[in-house]
C-alpha cells in the first residue's frame, strides 16, 4: 500500500481535543486534585479510567503514591501509558485491560469512578447506581475517599425529550441530585463535597468530543468513510441537543463511614 493509499484509507482522528473524557474544566480538575491530594492517598484505583488523566494528576501531586487504572478500551489505556511515561510516572502506575465488575483490586485510599459506575455492575438502571455504590464502599479503605462522577436529571425529562436522547433512554436511567445523595448515604458514605458540571463544561466536552471528526469530514466529504462518519456525528449531536440542559453530572467526594 502506498503512502497515498494509507492516507486515504485512514479514518478521522479520535479524542485528540479531549483532556478529560467528561465535562470537566481545568479549573475544577485542579480543585478536585488539590482536595483529594490533601488526604495523602498512598494507593489510587481508577475505575473505567480511560487514559487516566485525573489519576495521573493525583499521582503527580502526591509523591510516592501508586495507581491502578482499569478499563476495557486498549486504545485509551495505551494513551494513558504514554502519558505516564512522558510525566515520569510509569513506575508508579499500571493500566490494566480488564472488567471492573467484581474487581478485587481494592481497598484503595482513593477510588476514582467518574462516569463509570456502569463498569462496576451488571445491573441496569435504576438498580445500577445502588449496586455500584455498594461495590465502591467495598473498594475504598477506611479513612479514604471516593470521587464519584455520576449523571443525574436536572429536571425530569418528558417522553418527547427522552425520544431525542440515546437509544432506549428512560426516566429511570438517572435520579435527581437529591435522590442520588440519599443513595450515597444509604450505601455507607457521607458526601464531603458536592459540585456539578456547568453548561460551559458540557459544551467544551461535547464540542471537543466531535471536533476532530467534524474537521476531518469537512476536508474529506467524499472519503469512503465519510457517510458513516457523518451519520455518527449527526446522531451524536442530535442526542446532545436532546439532553442539553436536562442531564447533569455531579462530582461527589465521598467519605466512607467507619
Amino acid at each position: 500500500m502506498t503512502e497515498t493509499d494509507t492516507h486515504l484509507s485512514a479514518g478521522p482522528p479520535q479524542s485528540t481535543r479531549l483532556t478529560f473524557h467528561g465535562p470537566l474544566s481545568e479549573q475544577r480538575a485542579g480543585r478536585l486534585v488539590e482536595r483529594l491530594a490533601r488526604t495523602e492517598p498512598a494507593t489510587v484505583l481508577d475505575i473505567g479510567c480511560g487514559w487516566g488523566e485525573l489519576m495521573l494528576r493525583v499521582l503527580d501531586a502526591v509523591p510516592g503514591a501508586t495507581g491502578v487504572g482499569i478499563d476495557l478500551k486498549a486504545q485509551d489505556l495505551a494513551r494513558g501509558r504514554r502519558a505516564a511515561e512522558e510525566r515520569g510516572l510509569a513506575g508508579r502506575v499500571e493500566f490494566v485491560e480488564e472488567s471492573a465488575t467484581g474487581t478485587t483490586r481494592g481497598p484503595a485510599d482513593l477510588v476514582l469512578c467518574v462516569g463509570s459506575s456502569q463498569a462496576l455492575t451488571a445491573l441496569e438502571p435504576p438498580a445500577l447506581i445502588t449496586d455500584a455504590l455498594r461495590a465502591l464502599r467495598g473498594l475504598v479503605a477506611d479513612g479514604g475517599r471516593v470521587l464519584l462522577g455520576e449523571g443525574f436529571w436536572q429536571r425530569r425529562p418528558t417522553e418527547a425529550e427522552l425520544a431525542n436522547m440515546w437509544p432506549g433512554a428512560s426516566a429511570t436511567d438517572h435520579h435527581d441530585l437529591g435522590t442520588l445523595l440519599d443513595l450515597v448515604v444509604e450505601a455507607g458514605f457521607r458526601p464531603e463535597w458536592t459540585e456539578t458540571a456547568d453548561a460551559g463544561e458540557w459544551e467544551e466536552f461535547e464540542s471537543a468530543y466531535q471536533a476532530d471528526a467534524e474537521v476531518w469530514l469537512a476536508d474529506h466529504p467524499d472519503h469512503p468513510l465519510a457517510a458513516q462518519t457523518r451519520e455518527r456525528l449527526d446522531r451524536h449531536r442530535a442526542q446532545w441537543m436532546g439532553y442539553r440542559g436536562i442531564l447533569g453530572l455531579a462530582y461527589l467526594t465521598l467519605v466512607p463511614v467507619r
